[in-house]
């Protein structure tokens, strides 16, 4: 990697962080900067700018992760790592919420196309369940299995940032899995 491309990573992995964190609209261009130790002024010249970048990273390391996933023979399997994955960061989500729902629920509040870039990761991410879910051969309610499930681990992670506790995250998933075995 170039000098040039490693500080334009440098930049957007700190963004990312402090998004998460602090939240968008907390996180200034200066605050990336300092994290990153480098200027910002030849890589991004807006927050909208990093926040498109931050977009991009979190994107391509979802779509990593649905490949990964998809190397898994078994479909409930792929929907269990799906579950786990959430379950792994449980400490942190008690800390800063789900890093993509966060972003949505506060992207979702700003108004122009900001507000559709975060919604894009969700929406992903509901049609790779639903293309478990029509695999496993629930065509005609894989929609709604999908929503159900991403709308279940959200809510337990909302509830896991509110009330501090990763035990709730941890819970939500195991009944979750147990759910998937009915399905």
């Amino acid at each position: 990697m170039s000098k040039k491309n490693d500080k334009r990573q440098r930049l957007v992995d700190a963004a990312d962080d402090l998004i998460y964190q602090q939240t968008f609209s907390s996180t200034t261009l200066a605050d990336i900067a300092l994290k990153a130790d480098v200027p910002l002024g030849n890589y991004f010249k807006t927050k909208d700018d990093i926040l498109k970048a931050v977009v991009q990273k979190r994107e391509a390391d979802l779509n990593a992760l649905f490949s990964t996933w998809e190397q898994i023979p078994n479909i409930k399997d792929r929907l269990r790592s799906f579950i786990t994955q959430f379950l792994q960061g449980s400490d942190t989500v008690a800390r800063f919420g789900c890093a993509m729902g966060s972003m949505c629920q506060e992207l979702g509040k700003l108004s122009g196309d900001i507000s559709f870039l975060a919604a894009g990761l969700m929406k992903k991410t509901v049609n790779w369940v639903e293309t478990q879910f029509k695999s496993l051969g629930k065509a005609d309610k894989s929609g709604t299995l999908a929503e159900y499930l991403v709308a279940a681990l959200q809510g337990g992670a909302l509830m896991t940032l509110t009330f501090k506790d990763p035990a709730i995250l941890k819970s939500q998933s195991k009944n979750l899995e147990t759910w998937l075995e009915s399905v």
